[in-house]
């Protein structure tokens, strides 16, 4: 029988302990679970027995992480996953060295402070890493766990969801504490506290978004249809027909999902019209997804275009950040054998250069995002700061049906919304589609996967800045300070055990005078 302590049982154990998060996330949900998720991973790299043998288990606990969280990519990416995750999970290395230093070995006094601060400080310095769009994006943060959860979501509009994961990482960590180390049980017991009494503050002092408004926002979604060469034509005219059964409803905006309109609508004036004619119906502009080579025809582009009863305004937005291997092959001349094994795209899309603001009749404007993009913090901070009163989401994510990928995509839309203080619109052509108001919270019912259908909600309209708008990722500066003092101390400390220790000085020689 192979002893526990044999290495690949605890390379196992190590993978499997990282895969535990993912219960966290939609579709299971269990957002409670976060805050002890990550006890037994740490638990093991703290009984390492050399800094190797914890590098070697954070990487592989990394590597179930992503493999965990991501594990609907699989019908896409096949055996191309186990490669990624490798590669991704090579970023916990750092954090697993700081887990076995900080809360390993024989207690010290000072350590379980610098261990509250430093051990999330470095997973959060993981995070940033693999948000990188080369890398995958931010999906998967640990803090988005937390999107159902009001006092955490109010927590995001201080520090965005980097602050969310921040505090799970220290409640985790501050449970080792409690349940393996003795004597740091007290400053443990702080910890705990200190997290409950700063998300009781922010809860109760800081001011809500103030409402000035309102808008009314139908989101069609024309759920599944028969794939082939006329599926786009069969999807435009699923989403045409629903769209005509809002008239006399009272809208404001229309919103299709993405890649709902399959050619560009320069080269099809047949099918402008069609939306034009739509738009006039309803009384309300449409925001259509055109995903088809662009009007110079250089290469295929994911828009958001706005049209009106006169056609398209001449607001257009193209897609941004691609997702990888999905819309785009990283390194096509070294990895486009991905194409051969997976779903991966045969044709690179091209990107579009720059973040857009749409207006709206009667004064409202609208950021638009195309589907991975609601993933990124950054970008829906950007549309706020720029003057967007309404952020829309149009997504698909049918290549994912009955998996959670639908789930966890609309829950971004809660943690966006609670970041920027502005309702988003989280519109799919399958579900989940959903709307989440300023605080993050849900507005009417949502779309399932099953869903086909027209669903208008009162989307309230808030002003003024959170501070995570104001003040952007500080919790990354602050944690990355964090980690680069200890790093200067550990190296001042090391000098000067270097510092080889002076010479005792010889006693004066006697002489005797003849």
């Amino acid at each position: 029988m192979v002893p526990w302590s044999h290495p690949w049982c605890r390379a196992g154990a190590a993978a499997a302990a990282g895969a535990l998060p993912c219960l966290a996330f939609p579709a299971p949900g269990l957002w409670w679970f976060a805050y002890v998720a990550l006890v037994p991973w740490m638990l093991l790299l703290r009984s390492a027995p050399s800094g190797r043998r914890a590098a070697l288990e954070g990487w592989w606990g990394g590597a179930g992480f992503v493999v965990a969280v991501h594990h609907w990519l699989l019908p896409s990416l096949h055996v191309f996953l186990v490669p990624l995750a490798a590669l991704l999970g090579a970023l916990w290395i750092p954090w697993a060295l700081l887990v076995r230093e900080l809360l390993g070995g024989a207690w010290a006094a000072g350590r379980a402070s610098a261990a509250l601060v430093l051990v999330p400080a470095g997973w959060l310095l993981c995070e940033l890493a693999r948000s990188w769009q080369g890398l995958g994006g931010p999906w998967g943060l640990l803090g988005a766990s937390q999107w159902q959860v009001p006092p955490a979501l109010r927590l995001a509009s201080v520090g965005g969801v980097w602050l969310l994961s921040l505090l799970v990482v220290a409640v985790n960590c501050a449970v080792v504490m409690l349940v393996a180390v003795p004597g740091a049980r007290a400053p443990a017991v702080a910890g705990l506290a200190g997290c409950a009494v700063l998300t009781g503050a922010v809860w109760l002092w800081l001011p809500r978004p103030e409402v000035s408004g309102s808008l009314r926002v139908a989101v069609v979604q024309p759920g599944m249809v028969a794939p082939g060469p006329a599926g786009a034509e069969r999807r435009f005219e699923a989403g045409e027909q629903l769209t005509r059964g809002l008239a006399g409803q009272r809208v404001d905006l229309v919103v299709w999902g993405e890649s709902s309109v399959g050619e560009d609508l320069a080269a099809r004036p047949d099918l402008a019209a069609r939306l034009a004619a739509l738009s006039a119906r309803v009384g309300a502009p449409l925001l259509v997804n055109v995903d088809a080579p662009g009007p110079d025809r250089t290469g295929i582009r994911k828009a958001a275009v706005l049209v009106g009863p006169g056609g398209p305004t001449g607001d257009r937005y193209d897609k941004m950040r691609l997702v990888p291997f999905g819309e785009y092959v990283p390194a096509r001349a070294l990895l486009g054998w991905a194409t051969s094994v997976g779903k991966a795209a045969g044709e690179d899309r091209v990107r579009g250069s720059a973040p857009v603001v749409m207006d709206l009749p009667g004064g409202v404007r609208v950021g638009p995002l195309v589907c991975f993009e609601s993933a990124f913090p950054d970008m829906s901070r950007h549309l706020a700061r720029e003057g967007a009163d309404v952020l829309v989401v149009q997504s698909a994510t049918s290549s994912f049906q009955g998996s959670w990928a639908p789930a966890q995509h609309a829950s971004l839309a809660a943690l966006r919304a609670a970041e920027t203080g502005r309702t988003v619109v989280h519109a799919t052509l399958t579900g989940v589609s959903e709307v989440h108001g300023p605080s993050g919270g849900r507005i009417g019912p949502a779309l399932p996967t099953s869903a086909r259908g027209a669903q208008a909600y009162e989307v309230p309209l808030a002003r003024g800045k959170t501070l995570y708008v104001r003040f952007g990722n500080w919790p990354a500066g602050a944690a990355l300070a964090a980690l680069a003092a200890y790093c200067a101390l550990r190296g001042a400390r090391s000098i000067v055990l270097r510092k080889p220790a002076p010479e005792p000085s010889a006693p004066p020689a006697r002489t005797t005078r003849g």
